[in-house]
């Protein structure tokens, strides 16, 4: 995977719509708990009902680990689908990992190698030498958590340091390490404000963006700011569109969701 790829994928698709495949087994179809792996039938036809709308998609790691054995089987025959059939897609990793050099080492193995995803997020606190074994796989990307959409994100990510941000701190630094070309920023929906800041100090990375649909972002708000010539977006909703129906026909009800974001992507676009 290139950005070049995902930036024709955006504009052949007129959008950058990524979404999240995070499974609960409890919100899904009843129809689906008797197949033999219910999450991969559940992700498998969200994929099929969807992928002419979205250019990326991002299960996040723990509502995999949260079903074990079952779980980790589920994550790998829904990547290995999408590798087989929509290769052209892009895939996230929401792992949030970061640990000493050796531990991420085995960590971008287990993303990029065996597992086969485009891309994975990591947290940024341990410093370069957590994230630079990421960086070293040659068109594999680390998504970085600068400054993410929760309400926590206060507590430590817009604190002043020397009449700067920390997340302002986490962008300048990051740009120094080895193979920082590989790397993406997760900059969440719900701290629009912020986006000017984040454009001056990263004016050409993708940002991965969380937080549009349940969380309340503003998707027009994010894109005044957030837009570069390439695009530069991957917006991110979830749960309003793999649950937006509890029936039989949810891949068809998630399809109409999506295309709802997918359209006011498209008008965004054609006035950019």
């Amino acid at each position: 995977m290139t950005i070049e790829r995902i930036v024709s994928e955006i504009r052949k698709k007129q959008s950058f719509l990524c979404i999240g495949l995070d499974v609960d087994i409890s919100k899904i179809p009843t129809c689906l708990l008797n197949k033999p792996s219910p999450i991969f039938e559940f992700n498998k036809a969200i994929i099929d009902a969807t992928n002419h709308l979205c250019v990326a998609y991002k299960p996040n790691i723990a509502f995999y680990e949260a079903y074990g054995q079952e779980g980790w089987k589920a994550l790998k025959l829904t990547i290995d689908y999408l590798n087989k059939n929509y290769s052209e897609i892009f895939t996230v990793a929401d792992a949030k990992r970061g640990d000493i050099g050796n531990t991420s080492r085995m960590y971008a193995k287990a993303f990029f190698e065996d597992l086969g995803f485009d891309s994975v997020t990591a947290s940024p606190y341990m410093g370069s030498d957590s994230i630079e074994p990421f960086l070293k796989f040659k068109n594999k990307y680390t998504i970085l958590l600068s400054l993410t959409s929760n309400k926590g994100a206060f507590d430590f990510q817009t604190k002043e340091i020397n009449n700067e941000y920390l997340f302002e701190h986490v962008l300048e630094t990051s740009k120094t390490w080895l193979n920082s070309d590989n790397l993406m920023y997760v900059v969440g929906a719900t701290k629009s404000e912020y986006f000017k800041k984040v454009r001056e100090i990263v004016p050409n990375n993708f940002l991965l963006v969380p937080g549009i649909g349940a969380q309340g972002g503003c998707l027009e708000e994010i894109c005044k700011h957030g837009l570069n010539d390439q695009v530069g977006l991957l917006v991110n909703s979830s749960r309003s569109i793999i649950y937006a129906s509890k029936e039989i026909d949810f891949a068809e009800k998630s399809a109409m969701k999506a295309k709802e974001i997918q359209q006011k992507m498209k008008k965004i676009l054609s006035n950019y």
